[in-house]
């Protein structure tokens, strides 16, 4: 007899073959000095499998929607495969990136294009990133109107909708698996929770491999508020959500999910010429949280003048117009505790705007987590001024070094890298990041830390168009590529002949 050692997904299929079901149980819980160390100690492997929803881009017939879609990492032969397809269950592939490191793009047209789903494995997985960008010309939906595909989950903050009149907001709830998911929506106002039409925003029926836009101001007739906060939520089944916002007379830009409620808040990548910046906030719960508010730009963080802090009571939604509170200068705002002995939970966003009068444009930065290892954005341009980066470090942390890498364009050329150091308390806007030498095509820039921090980050693309500074932003976000896997505190091998 020998005893031959197995990994514990060897053990775990062991027990699947016996029981039909694998369980795993832990020994008792050990010391935390003990637990804390194991995980410090713990070997970080690249994800095998990542699932990533896109929604529907746009309703308009004249809408030119551009897809990009990357795994970061050295390019080479992979083991693996990944696919982006129309949110049916017949639909043919749109995106099939081969190997890590290079971009594959796609286009489409029209009002008929569709929601995306895939998935990826093996070498595709890690921190595999899609992207759509949609430019609509004229119209109440005109703008530029950018928005990553996100991984499906069960539950979305949205700080930032509106009921209100001349705007039009859409949750668009995507299902990427094959069985149905069940969707609520709750609305919350500066008062609280809105008075909803008789089950109008709950148990909405997300059938499998498809997408349903719910328009907001359905779910709350007669309530028309400015500013919002959505929460989207699931009773079964997980989902994509995003929210697509047209506003008359001022542009059109999808409001990504803020990350989860936190104490302390970072808002990245506001531009240097926003005519206007609005937070909304919203604290889930009974507790109020007191912000306050700095600026971190170029060289410092500031408070903004007449606007120090902002309360949030419980349960209810509230906002500030911060104004052109950049005044020339990039930078992106940061929320901490008033009272660093009581962090309110908190969600928030931004509403930015720029240029005046009937050539304004409208976009959203919702709070985001930090770069962490690496985080990715795809659809970058090679135009002059198109693609620009900002880099934040909150004050007090420490000083951090990053590196941005450019990926080859979708149709050609070289990968660069550059790396830069980022003082705590500031923002550095990077206007020229590295872009693929030779490149044709749309780009990835992926951020990486590689000391201090923590980092947040953001990407602004802008794509002028007759006088219209048309943008959006969207943020870099930890791509958890890597998870830890703690070493076996017990023999589990077994016995075999």
């Amino acid at each position: 007899m020998k005893r031959a050692p197995l990994t514990l997904a060897a053990v775990t299929a062991a027990l699947a073959a016996v029981t039909g079901v694998a369980v795993l149980t832990a020994p008792a819980a050990p010391a935390a000095a003990d637990a804390k160390a194991r995980q410090q100690s713990a070997a970080r492997l690249p994800v095998e499998r990542s699932t990533l929803v896109c929604p529907a881009p746009s309703t308009s017939d004249i809408a030119e929607t551009t897809y990009t879609t990357i795994t970061p990492g050295k390019p080479g032969t992979s083991k693996g495969g990944a696919r982006l397809t129309g949110a049916t269950k017949d639909a043919k592939p749109l995106l099939e990136p081969k190997t890590p490191g290079t971009p594959v793009g796609a286009s489409s047209t029209g009002a008929e294009a569709p929601a995306l789903t895939g998935t990826a494995d093996g070498a595709l997985a890690p921190g595999w990133t899609a992207q759509q960008t949609t430019q609509v010309a004229v119209g109440q939906a005109r703008g530029l109107l950018g928005v990553a595909c996100t991984a499906p989950g069960t539950e979305f903050w949205f700080p930032g909708a509106s009921t209100a009149k001349g705007r039009q907001d859409y949750v668009h709830l995507t299902n990427a698996d094959d069985t149905p998911a069940v969707v609520d929506i709750q609305l919350f106002g500066p008062d609280g929770a809105l008075k909803t039409e008789a089950g109008s925003g709950e148990n909405i029926k997300i059938g499998p491999k498809s997408s349903v836009p719910v328009l907001l101001s359905t779910i709350a007739p007669g309530a028309q508020l400015a500013d919002l906060t959505a929460h989207v939520t699931t009773r079964s089944g997980r989902v994509g959500a995003s929210v697509q916002v047209a506003e008359e007379g001022v542009g059109a830009d999808w409001l990504p999910a803020s990350t989860d409620p936190a104490g302390s808040l970072v808002l990245p990548g506001i531009p240097a010429d926003a005519t206007s910046v609005r937070l909304i906030a919203y604290a889930p719960g009974e507790e109020d949280a007191d912000l306050k508010l700095r600026l971190a730009g170029p060289g410092a963080s500031i408070t903004p003048a007449g606007n120090e802090q902002l309360h949030v009571k419980g349960g209810m939604s509230a906002s500030v117009d911060l104004k052109d509170v950049t005044r020339g200068e990039a930078g992106s705002l940061v929320l901490t505790p008033s009272d660093g002995r009581k962090a309110t939970p908190v969600v928030a966003a931004l509403r930015v705007v720029r240029g005046t009068g009937t050539k304004q444009e409208l976009g959203f930065i919702a709070a985001s987590g930090p770069v962490g290892a690496r985080a990715t954005v795809a659809d970058n341009r090679t135009d002059t001024g198109a693609t620009t980066v900002s880099l934040t470090v909150p004050a007090g942390a420490a000083d951090a070094k990053v590196r941005i890498t450019a990926s080859p364009g979708t149709q050609g050329g070289e990968a660069a890298a550059k790396e830069f150091t980022v003082k705590a308390g500031t923002t550095l806007l990077v206007p020229q990041p590295p872009a693929p030498a030779g490149g044709k095509g749309s780009y990835a820039l992926t951020v990486e830390t590689l000391s201090g921090g923590p980092v947040h980050a953001a990407r602004t693309l802008s794509l002028p168009h007759e006088g219209i500074p048309m943008f959006t932003v969207q943020t870099f976000t930890d791509d958890h590529g890597t998870v830890p896997v703690p070493k076996a505190v017990q023999d589990l091998s077994i016995l075999t002949d």
